[in-house]
Parts: C-alpha cells; structure tokens; sequence
C-alpha cells in the first residue's frame, strides 16, 4: 500500500467510493475510527476514504468520532483532505442538485469535542478563512468543465441534529443570508486546521430544509427528511462521484500552503 496524501471524507449516502481497496484499522488516542479506512487508486494517486456516519449510518452527527478519523488520516500520511456532505439549500440561486465549495461556517452546535489541545498545550487557532483557499481554487477550476453547477462559495450554518430545523430555525437561518445548512462540517473543519492538513469541503444540495416554499418560492415544495435525502443523493452518485475523481486529479502531490502552518502563532 502506498502512502495516501489525499483523504475524502463522505458523508450521508457516501459509504462506497474505492473500488479494490485494502482496508486498514487504526486505533488512535480518541478512539477507534468511524470504519475502517480504505485505500486505493483514483486518478493515479492514492487516496484514503473514511465513511463519516460508519458502514451503515452507525453515528449520528453529534457521536461521530471527528478527532479520530482526522488523527487516523494524518497518520497515514494525508495532508490534503476533501469532505463531502449532502447539505440543504436556504437560498433561493443555491438550487438541489448543485454543488457548493464552501468557504465559512456559522457553528451552532453544542457538547462536540472540538479540539485537540487542553490545559498546558492549549493553542487558539484562527478560523478567519476555515476552509483551505487553495483547493477550493483548485477545484473550481477542475470543475468547469463538469456536467454540473458549482458554486466557488457558501456559508453553512452547522446544526446539532440529529433532528431537522424548525420552520421558524430555518426561515431564520435564511434571513441571515446563510447559504446551507449541515449536522456534521463542525467540528472537522477546525479539527483539521488543528492538525494542519488542507481541508476544503464539497456540498451537494438534496433538499430545501423545512421553508422550502419560502425558499425556492414554491407553492408546495417537499419537507426535508433523511429518507429524501438519500433518495436524492443516490439517484445522482454517479455524477458526484465523477465530481470528486476531477477534484482528486487537480491536487499535487507536493503542497505549499498556509494551512500547513496553522500552529506556528496559535500556541499558548
């Protein structure tokens, strides 16, 4: 096996990606990994998948173990790391079915273990710009040609879970001009900068939340739910699966990048 510089995360509907891939169990000083990790060929370099949710939706978003599959990752050698989430869409130009590199978060979740310093080895990283800039440009540009819409910015709003907003929570969320809305971007984005591995996130849209008519203007639009979302996502996985193999192929092997510095004025 060789050594993967490159990590997709999946989320929701996500768990087969690598074909003929040897699967490697790690344990870690958070614990054991979602699944175990597979390793394998796509576009010529060795990539690293880990099923967020477990094989078979084994964690909700609040009980998935983010620090471990994160710390399992760079221990295997990755420093560029793409997470893909199914997202809902709270804006009416962010449409189901498009994609979306996502650049900043609104974090409202509670209780997650968020970080990986405590006490005398604390450090307080910046979260200005979370997402890695680079592979966002890198990707937006491999995607042009794709059969797809792609939007080179979002924001999300990251929700506890494992329920879906209110009518009211989401008419909110939209009013802010927040873009998506998530159960599982936090906390693995800050983790990984902890960690100072690129990380940038792809969002598929599958649904509109709860105010889908205030949304996208509809006089009846369906209400979000898991089985929904998964109807949605399955019957377009050839298509995004085809999105994240251009992505793979628009990384170097080698990087220069800010994020692999995070640390070096963050530490108390």
């Amino acid at each position: 096996m060789s050594q993967p510089g490159i990590a997709i995360i999946g989320g929701t509907g996500f768990y087969e990606f690598l074909e003929g891939a040897e699967q490697v169990t790690m344990s870690t000083p958070y614990g054991e990994t979602s699944a175990p990790i597979s390793v394998a060929e796509v576009a010529g370099k060795s990539v690293a998948f880990v099923p967020r949710h477990g094989n078979n939706h084994d964690y909700l978003p609040a009980d998935v173990p983010y620090r471990a599959n994160l710390w399992a990752l760079k221990e295997l050698g990755v420093r560029q790391t793409v997470a893909f989430n199914t997202v809902g869409s709270l804006q009416p130009d962010y449409r189901k079915g498009d994609f979306v590199l996502a650049d900043q978060f609104v974090d409202r979740t509670w209780g997650r273990a968020d970080t990986f310093f405590s006490g005398d080895t604390g450090a307080h990283i910046s979260s200005a710009e979370p997402y890695c800039g680079r592979i966002r440009t890198l990707a937006h540009e491999a995607l042009q040609g794709a059969d797809a819409t792609v939007h080179p910015s979002g924001t999300v709003v990251v929700i506890q879970g494992p329920r879906f907003s209110t009518r009211a929570e989401s008419k909110w969320f939209s009013s802010q001009g927040w873009h998506l809305v998530n159960m599982t971007q936090y906390p693995e984005v800050v983790l990984a900068r902890e960690l100072e591995l690129c990380y940038a996130n792809l969002s598929y849209i599958t649904d509109y939340d709860v105010a889908a008519a205030e949304v996208v203007g509809a006089e009846r639009a369906d209400i979000v739910s898991h089985h929904n979302v998964l109807k949605a996502f399955n019957a377009d996985s050839d298509r995004v699966l085809d999105i994240v193999r251009r992505i793979v192929a628009a990384l170097p092997e080698e990087t220069a990048c800010p994020c692999r510095s995070a640390l070096a004025e963050a530490r108390t």
